[in-house]
């Protein structure tokens, strides 16, 4: 009875030994497997982000680079369907300097087919707040009454010195536009 005892105890011993055998084996191809599910995931991350990449348009003036490289920035990016418009500075803060400033906002958005209907954000930078206030139909004109949600700031100063006032725009266009 005890050898038959025996047997039945080495057969459990055997057949245990297979089965952690078994489960090693298992989990060792698990983690090979999932080791190559991650690279692969991490190549379809890269090649979705190579898809999602932003195209940039650019302009610039009259500058065949569409950006200035000296100071390091383009007037204008275009990115999807946002047009970005960058400061555009004054040093006269009269009714007349403050219209010429808008009407070279206005260029701007020109270059990519925007008008100032299309401006959904703006925001000022000024040297003189209660001056720009005092002019400010020049910049509710450029507007015709479809008005932009709006930042005013008052600085000490600008990038150029002699700046008192520079305007930023952000537009939304449709593809139809």
């Amino acid at each position: 009875m005890v050898n038959l005892k025996q047997k039945n105890i080495d057969i459990i011993k055997i057949n245990l030994i297979k089965n952690i055998r078994l489960v090693c084996i298992f989990s060792i191809v698990f983690i090979i497997n999932s080791c190559k599910t991650d690279s692969s995931l991490e190549q379809e991350e890269k090649v979705e982000y190579e898809k999602t990449s932003i195209v940039k348009e650019k302009w610039h003036w009259d500058n065949p680079a569409k950006q200035s490289e000296s100071a390091g920035y383009a007037q204008v990016v275009k990115v999807g369907n946002t047009i970005y418009v960058s400061g555009v500075p004054t040093s006269d803060l009269s009714l007349d300097g403050i219209t010429r400033l808008y009407q070279t906002l206005e260029e701007c958005l020109k270059s990519f087919g925007a008008t100032p209907k299309d401006v959904v954000k703006e925001t000022l930078y000024t040297t003189d707040i209660e001056t720009m206030k005092k002019y400010n139909d020049a910049r509710k004109e450029f507007y015709q009454g479809d008005y932009p949600a709006a930042s005013w700031v008052q600085v000490s100063r600008l990038y150029e010195p002699s700046a008192k006032l520079e305007v930023d725009l952000i537009a939304e266009i449709t593809d139809g536009d």
